[in-house]
């Protein structure tokens, strides 16, 4: 073995190799046993991705108190543009809030009246009768001494219910035959048009005044008079929005695709159709508010003693010069909820003219 080839030989055998070859020095193999092993939670890989590297530094408490100082600052900061956000646009729509806080307070009258107003509308303290509003009767009390504000509470539930009604059967009846008039045309459409213009032409107070002629008294009669004049409304607005969904690109594509008509005409055409006549429900509420109030003032409503807002108007016009209340504060709340109504429609039309 050359020299230069003798520490290269020394460092390939490692230490044991080194020692043995050391004259007059003799050290013994240790045994297996001698030494212990190690723990496996201590033996670990410097390179295993799994083991937290040891250059990482890890935050101390002072770093994450101010990243939570931080945090909470960043969620007030946005607390606060929301809110700024939301006091700008109840500015800006102050009357469509009022409006909408009107309509919710006469339908939680309708929904719970009893717990708006305890009292009993259809008995009353003779005593106490014709006494103004005060602030033990808000709208004072009628001939029978009965709280005049219990009474308007209680008769919300069916006035409100006749009303709603009314708008339903002239929504679905009337957009049904402007669905069919419109994508029909032909002599479909012609028939149905001349049958919305002969109604058109009738007022629709005198349409339902004949026709709860023939249905007879009762609040239910009303309902349906009332839903059936409003029909020819509905259906013209329906008709004019068909008339100019049906001509789109998507709708012809969806009949050239072989789609079934009336998949056609419910998915599509009535789908991009219904904005207007939303709109046009809104306003037809409180014209049915009207309507109903005013054939319920003629005696065609509810039987007495059952409150409604026509009949307590009705009530009280034998004593306007002595007490005011009885038909000035019920007329007041059927005026309110029909510009509540009449508002929020106007919202809506201009949402669905962007």
């Amino acid at each position: 073995m050359t020299g230069a080839q003798a520490p290269l030989a020394r460092l390939v055998a490692g230490p044991t190799a080194s020692a043995s070859t050391t004259p007059g020095l003799a050290v013994p193999d240790a045994p297996d046993s001698a030494v212990p092993d190690a723990p496996d939670s201590a033996v670990f890989e410097a390179s295993d991705p799994a083991l937290p590297d040891a250059s990482v530094a890890v935050p101390d408490a002072s770093e994450a108190a101010v990243s939570e100082v931080a945090a909470r600052r960043a969620g007030a900061a946005r607390r606060a543009v929301t809110a700024r956000r939301a006091a700008g646009w109840v500015r800006g729509n102050l009357g469509l809030v009022v409006a909408g806080l009107i309509v919710v307070l006469v339908l939680g009258w309708a929904a719970v009246p009893s717990l708006v107003a305890s009292g009993d509308p259809l008995t009353g303290v003779p005593a106490q009768k014709f006494q103004g509003p005060s602030t033990e009767h808000w709208f004072g009390t009628d001939r029978l001494g009965r709280d005049l504000y219990t009474r308007v509470v209680h008769a919300a539930g069916l006035s409100l219910s006749a009303t709603v009604f009314a708008v339903l059967l002239g929504l679905v009846v009337g957009a049904l035959i402007g669905l069919v008039a419109g994508t029909a045309g032909g002599v479909v459409d012609t028939v149905l048009s001349r049958v919305v213009d002969v109604l058109l032409s009738i007022p629709e107070l005198l349409v339902s005044l004949a026709l709860v002629t023939v249905l007879g008294v009762g609040t239910r009669n009303v309902a349906i008079a009332v839903g059936v004049a409003l029909i020819a409304r509905f259906a013209r607005v329906m008709r004019a929005e068909v008339l100019r969904v049906r001509n789109a690109p998507y709708v012809e594509a969806a009949f050239a695709s072989g789609v079934r008509w009336h998949t056609v005409l419910f998915r599509h055409v009535l789908r991009n159709a219904y904005g207007p006549v939303a709109a046009l429900a809104a306003i037809e509420f409180g014209v049915a508010v009207l309507a109903v109030a005013a054939l319920s003032f003629l005696g065609y409503g509810a039987v007495p003693p059952t409150p409604e807002w026509g009949s307590l108007i009705a009530e009280g016009r034998n004593y306007l010069a002595t007490a005011w209340w009885l038909t000035t504060l019920p007329g007041l709340v059927i005026i309110a909820l029909v510009l509540a109504t009449q508002r929020i429609a106007r919202a809506i039309h201009k949402d669905n003219a962007r």
